[in-house]
């Protein structure tokens, strides 16, 4: 088996002031927990394992300091504007520095780690957009006869206290994602990072108090989900929970939370449908490119591809050797196209996921190894339907491709899945893609683009089990913020 070079160990040109952040201040708490590279397991610092008494600790400090100001005038909008877009330029400033913690905590190449770092720049920015979209409107009291006399508004004001949950695979944009809408909207943040990469996230936080954030309206509180998140979600001074991550996470989010407002994004298993007018090679490359960047852990990516049966045959050869050039190995090697994944026991249970498809009777054409964390492109058909590469995300770099004889099998096929986040389709016919479009039940569809397109303003999410409401950066704000109604009884 052919292994990955590992690179001399050299420590991180960037160090966190403290483990933890609450209260207005950096803090090392009680208990620690270490934070490895995925590539070689080597250490690359400690951050705190907050406990539920320091959670509570800072979700109290958070509600105080957004309870003091809840009112708005000691952090107006335009205030709120001007951190948030003083926070977009630093990020881009220190490009370097965030970059090589991204990469170096997580699984993404350090090229991938530098556009992450491009997109949580423009998050920001869209944020601070959202400022002045808080005004809400007036009221139609006329409209009826019970409002003789009355004139009135509605205003949009902060929910309170946001618990941010976020995943390891963009630690710092989907951070971005749930923080900056937060703090747009008024609102104070307790973020709980990833277990695998919280550095990025006490990186970012840095960022955001020298941009100008209040320190007590923000507070990061590393941890394990049993213990930080569980605390956090739970808390009884929590008014909306942001959580990214899987279903059955989600799952035990929700039962702990109870009765609070709730955004998700739970994954999906994202198909593509390729149909026989479309432009074969450039399908096939882009199916390729959707299904394995960060080694396939994406939300968004491309993991089942029906293709129309009179050209499955060439899409597949096309498929195939589009996958055997991209590069396996080091993340700071500018020609490497395929990452670790998050840890060994992810690449371990991705390796077995496909040992169970073979030996159901699936034929891997390509890739189907696994060195450590290290896990080749997989392209695989003939794979049994209630296998677990076809019914459940597998977030890593699988492909599935089967042919299809007709649209109404690939509509059909396609949403037989519980998840329902984004899709592609490739065909020339605009109408036919369009009516594909409106069968899909999913929360986007990208016509002649594979499933793992977004943009940072779009709303983003699905139905069934990926997720609950939406997020993009206005979509977010308004579910973090709520309508304040005045009116007013002239001649009283």
């Amino acid at each position: 088996m052919t292994t990955v070079e590992t690179a001399p160990a050299t420590p991180l040109t960037w160090r966190p002031p403290a483990g933890a952040l609450w209260s207005g201040r950096w803090v090392d708490g009680a208990s620690t927990m270490p934070v490895h590279d995925p590539e070689d397991g080597r250490l690359l610092g400690h951050v705190t394992d907050t406990s539920p008494t320091e959670v509570d600790q800072a979700v109290t400090g958070v509600a105080t300091a957004v309870a003091s100001g809840a009112s708005g005038k000691s952090w107006p909008p335009w205030k709120r504007r001007e951190a948030l877009e003083e926070a977009a330029a630093l990020v881009l400033r220190r490009r370097e520095r965030l970059a090589e913690v991204i990469s170096r905590e997580g699984c993404k190449t350090l090229r991938e780690a530098n556009g992450e770092v491009s997109r949580a720049a423009e998050t920001l920015r869209l944020s601070a957009r959202q400022t002045d979209r808080l005004t809400g409107e007036t009221l139609p009291f006329s409209d009826t006869s019970r409002g003789e006399g009355r004139l009135g508004w509605y205003t949009r004001e902060p929910v309170g206290v946001v618990a941010a949950i976020t995943p390891f695979n963009d630690p710092l944009n989907l951070v971005a994602h749930k923080v900056g809408p937060a703090l747009a909207g008024g609102n104070g943040v307790v973020l709980k990072p990833a277990e695998a990469t919280p550095l990025t996230a006490l990186a970012f936080a840095e960022i955001l108090l020298d941009a100008g954030v209040p320190a007590g309206r923000l507070a990061v509180v590393p941890g394990t989900g049993s213990g930080a998140g569980h605390a956090l979600v739970s808390h009884p001074l929590v008014d909306l929970v942001s959580f990214t991550g899987g279903h059955r996470t989600g799952n035990a989010v929700a039962s702990a939370a109870g009765a609070k407002k709730t955004l998700m994004e739970l994954g999906g298993n994202n198909a593509v449908l390729v149909l026989d007018d479309a432009d074969t090679p450039a399908a096939a490359q882009a199916v390729v490119a959707g299904a394995f960047g960060v080694a396939g852990q994406n939300c968004l990516s491309v993991q089942r591809v029906f293709v129309a049966a009179r050209i499955a045959a060439p899409f597949l050869r096309h498929v195939i050797a589009a996958t055997e050039e991209l590069r396996v190995g080091r993340k700071a090697d500018p020609r490497t196209d395929i990452g670790p994944l998050i840890s060994e026991r992810e690449a371990r249970r991705v390796e077995g996921w496909v040992q169970e498809a073979r030996e159901s009777g699936a034929v891997v054409h390509t890739g189907g190894r696994r060195d450590g964390a290290f896990h080749w492109p997989t392209v695989l058909t003939d794979v049994p339907a209630d296998a677990k590469v076809m019914t459940e995300e597998i977030f890593g770099p699988v492909l599935v491709v089967e042919p299809i004889d007709t649209v109404d099998e690939a509509v059909a096929r396609a949403n037989d899945t519980r998840y329902g986040l984004q899709a592609g389709v490739f065909t020339t016919a605009l109408d036919t893609a369009l009516d594909i479009a409106e069968r899909l039940r999913v929360g986007a569809v990208m016509i002649n683009d594979s499933s793992d397109f977004r943009i940072d303003a779009m709303p983003f999410g699905g139905p069934k089990r990926s997720g609950v409401g939406r997020e993009g950066v206005r979509y977010a704000v308004e579910a973090m913020t709520e309508p304040k109604v005045v009116a007013v009884r002239r001649g009283a």
